[in-house]
């Protein structure tokens, strides 16, 4: 598709030639006479490019060029102008313009100007919509009670330059909060580098994070730069740092004590100014009475804790993940978007994500590819979420069921299915209002005499507590 053009202009003769010469190569062009009439159009159907003159009757360049700014702020304008000046130019670049050329204009050098505009626009649009796409990857999402608060604490240690360690079980989101947390910082603007200590082997992780010279062992070919100083003026996070040995700790403690270290096998202190956030999903208080983790490393990195919950204690966040991880997969692997029924829903509500956000985005990337129809039932929810893999555990400390009992029974049809879900819903909706039908009701949002019809339907048990 070929790039659209507007050229704005009062004179005829300008309208003609540049138009021509610009259709000559390739360009979508349309031409209008006025400002007015140019931000019309723009609002409408804004082109890539815009040719705008500085001096025309009505509405000069100068007032069109910062009345399109304020409808589109992104937008790309070259002005033009054949009583120009330098003063004229910098305030038409401060108010916006991408660039400005003296009239009578040379055509050659006008093609020219013309293409690098719509190359920059090109990569504007590429960055934007790059930056749109990791944002939402990297996402915090959730409306729940213990989401807020996260997000507090987020936006508090944020702005600090103070080390976070971020707790919480495997598949929570950790990293995400990592990045938050650098969004929030005087740093955003500089290097994230992610860290997984788990997946490096302890004879490669002090290379990793130092680097190392040339022949400072067997394989090092060539000077390499560690990861702390990649991350110089930014922010490193170092996930799973419960799996680094005490050897390597030792030496993340000193660096962080020192903000210096020295490469594998070199002599020369290097200095760097860099953010810590570590992350772990084991109970570090227990790993250190064990002699696994240093305590004097703990407190330095412990400054500001933060726990990450798990998906089963903000159960009311399910739906809104579910429809986000699906519009990223629908986006990334050009699918449809699919819908959830009710009693589907109902399933991945009650289920208990042992494997936590990681395994709900992983299940509806499946479910997206492998469902047929427009609509996911329960009954396809319910063997999706039995197929995991043998012999996997959860991670929680308190004893969850892997799987309701509901998923591993088998019924005669989708009926009973349905009903099974349904009364074990209620009933735990009655247990958490103390079976107050009233509140149940409204907490449901069905009728009073319409849940008491349930209840007596579904032969649900009243058992009032104490």
């Amino acid at each position: 598709m070929s790039a659209s053009i507007l050229i704005v202009d009062d004179e005829e003769s300008i309208l003609t030639s540049l138009s021509s010469i610009l259709r000559d190569e390739g360009y979508d062009v349309a031409v209008v006479k006025n400002g007015l009439e140019a931000l019309r159009v723009y609002t409408m159907d804004p082109p890539d490019l815009m040719l705008l003159d500085i001096w025309m009757p009505e509405m000069d360049g100068m007032e069109t060029l910062r009345r399109v700014r304020e409808v589109a702020p992104t937008a790309q304008i070259m002005m033009m102008s054949g009583h120009g000046s330098i003063e004229t130019a910098v305030k038409a670049i401060k108010l916006g313009a991408y660039d400005y050329i003296e009239k009578p204009l040379s055509l050659e050098n006008v093609t020219l100007r013309v293409k690098h505009a719509l190359d920059q626009h090109r990569l504007e649009q590429e960055n934007r919509t790059l930056r749109t796409t990791v944002q939402r990857k990297f996402e915090l999402v959730g409306q729940a009670p213990a989401m807020q608060q996260l997000r507090q604490l987020i936006e508090t240690a944020g702005p600090t330059n103070s080390r976070v360690l971020i707790g919480g079980e495997n598949g929570t989101g950790k990293e995400l909060v990592a990045r938050a947390i650098h969004q929030h910082s005087a740093r955003a603007g500089r290097t994230f580098v992610a860290v997984n200590c788990a997946a490096i082997p302890e004879t490669l992780i002090e290379s990793e994070l130092f680097g190392h010279e040339k022949g400072s062992f067997t394989g090092a070919t060539s000077m390499k730069r560690g990861q702390f100083e990649q991350a110089d003026g930014g922010t490193l996070f170092l996930d799973e740092i419960a799996d680094m040995s005490l050897n390597t700790q030792a030496k993340v403690l000193r660096a962080l004590q020192e903000q210096q270290f020295t490469r594998v096998g070199g002599t020369k202190l290097l200095k760097v100014d860099v953010r810590v956030l570590a992350a772990s999903n084991k109970d570090l208080i227990k790993e250190i009475e064990k002699g696994m983790f240093r305590e004097d490393l703990f407190y330095r990195l412990n400054v500001v804790p933060i726990i990450v919950p798990p998906l089963r204690e903000r159960r009311e966040d399910v739906s809104l993940l579910i429809r986000h991880f699906m519009k990223v997969h629908a986006e990334e692997q050009g699918l449809r978007m699919k819908d959830i029924s009710p009693d589907a829903m109902i399933v991945f509500q009650q289920y208990d994500w042992p494997g936590n956000i990681r395994e709900l985005r992983n299940l509806i990337e499946r479910l997206m590819i492998m469902v047929p129809g427009p609509v996911i039932e329960a009954a396809q929810a319910g063997l999706s979420l039995q197929a995991r893999p043998v012999g996997s555990t959860s991670q929680t400390t308190t004893p969850t069921p892997t799987v309701n009992p509901l998923f591993t029974q088998s019924y005669d049809s989708l009926r009973d299915a349905r009903n099974a879900f349904e009364k074990d819903y209620i009933a735990r909706k009655l247990r958490e209002h103390h079976w107050n039908i009233s509140r149940t009701a409204e907490d449901l949002k069905i009728e009073r005499s319409h849940l008491h019809r349930k209840i007596k339907l579904l032969d649900v048990e009243m058992r009032p507590e104490g």
